[in-house]
């Protein structure tokens, strides 16, 4: 009896020692929300290659609905490319948070490029852009505009924006009929 006791006693401040034991965070997958973002504007219908066709600073707009990071960027232009400057901007100041230098891209092949992670505040806007003279204008078929946001995952699209030229300035332009690019963010939720 007094080893029955013993072993009952023994389990319950085993089982106290792993319950009082801190909990790990749940690592959340990464998300790229530009696949999404396609399809969901019907952006993937139609795809135009342009090479060289002059320098434009442009990308997306985007909301992180949760509290994340960016841990990497992937890029793919119809060209070979050296040293492709990408920007992530806080969207309200319009002001640049990071940037980011692709070294080498080749023609058509998706480049992952893993960055110092930058915080990112959930329903807060930004903005990712790459300056370069090659890019896919991807567009709906039927040439309709798209409405915006989009959702990818646990991003929101909040629209297009490009201007012209090879200065690291904030594009004011913006476009609901087409998305140039391919750019995107690896976005990971943190809490």
């Amino acid at each position: 009896m007094k080893k029955t006791i013993n072993a009952i006693a023994l389990f319950l401040l085993i089982g106290m020692a792993f319950t009082s034991c801190k909990k790990e965070k749940t690592a959340f997958p990464e998300e790229n929300p530009l696949n999404a973002y396609l399809a969901n504007s019907g952006f993937n219908e139609k795809t135009v290659n342009f090479i060289n066709s002059g320098y434009y600073e442009f990308g997306y707009k985007f909301i992180p609905k949760v509290t994340g990071k960016i841990n990497a960027v992937t890029f793919k232009i119809p060209d070979n490319a050296t040293d492709t400057r990408v920007t992530i901007w806080d969207n309200v100041s319009k002001t640049v948070l990071k940037t980011i230098v692709i070294p080498t891209n080749t023609a058509n092949v998706e480049v992952r490029t893993n960055i110092e992670p930058v915080a990112l505040v959930a329903n807060k806007e930004y903005l990712i852009t790459y300056n370069g003279n090659d890019w896919y204008k991807r567009s709906k078929t039927s040439n309709a505009d798209a409405t915006y946001p989009i959702t990818a995952g646990n991003i929101d699209i909040t629209g297009y924006q490009w201007d012209g030229g090879t200065t690291q300035s904030y594009p004011l332009d913006s476009d609901v009929k087409y998305y140039g690019g391919d750019l995107s963010i690896v976005f990971q939720q943190t809490e």
